[in-house]
């Protein structure tokens, strides 16, 4: 059995976005795969704290506790910042973190885009409206979001109601993911404060923004044994 890979969601997803990748990751890499639930989504305990040194800690709790080491871990966009956060901690124990894979997103700060927060607002105005099918919540979300698939994403947070249970409902806290939009923007490292020194790959959306001719510099200043790989996608693989 090969050394342990572990992988980290982004905003609004969760472990069971990766389900059949990790299973194809284990079976071809001949290697344990552990998916996780970052804080507040997927069946992770909601807490109010939801910073990135929140998150990797949490993410080092969990490889602690499993007694990992020699991990590769990789983290699509906010699971790529923690994943980022995680490899950058100046108390990581020295045998634990092998590789580093960041998927389409830089150690840099900025705003996160209007979309986020909008997503919320829907999420809120379904809730309110207390649709009990997907199919209803799907009708409402497409007044701000047009893509199906990213709808679709987004709606494997619903959870439909019940005959006990009428009104559907979110899985994730959304007050507590609205007060956390600004810190998903940051980082918790200033450049020059922090590097690390392992192998570290990014990939790069073709047709996404979140790496860029403004932000691509940070790559290299945090990890310098960094390379670059390109693929034909967007942010959300559509």
């Amino acid at each position: 059995v090969g050394d342990p890979l572990v992988i980290l969601h982004g905003l609004f997803g969760s472990k069971r976005n990766w389900k059949s990748l990790a299973k194809a990751f284990s079976r071809e890499l001949h290697r344990p795969v552990y998916t996780l639930d970052l804080r507040n989504q997927g069946s992770s305990p909601h807490v109010p704290g939801m910073t990135y040194l929140h998150m990797a800690a949490d993410v080092l709790h969990f490889c602690e506790t499993h007694k990992l080491k020699h991990v590769s871990l990789m983290g699509h966009s906010m699971g790529g910042k923690v994943a980022m956060a995680f490899a950058l901690n100046p108390a990581l124990p020295t045998s634990l973190l092998s590789n580093l894979i960041v998927v389409d997103i830089a150690p840099s700060i900025g705003s996160i885009s209007d979309e986020f927060m909008g997503y919320i607002d829907a999420m809120r105005a379904i809730e309110a409206e207390g649709f009990k099918t997907r199919k209803e919540a799907d009708a409402l979300l497409q007044k701000w979001e047009k893509d199906p698939s990213i709808r679709a994403f987004l709606l494997t947070n619903f959870i439909p109601g019940t005959t006990h249970s009428p009104h559907g409902k979110f899985q994730v806290p959304l007050g507590t993911l609205a007060n956390a939009i600004p810190e998903i923007g940051s980082f918790p490292y200033k450049l020059g404060q922090r590097t690390w020194e392992g192998n570290t790959l990014f990939i790069k959306g073709q047709k996404s923004k979140y790496i860029n001719r403004h932000n691509i510099h940070t790559l290299h200043d945090y990890f310098p044994n960094m390379e670059l790989e390109k693929l034909d996608t967007g942010h959300w693989g559509e």
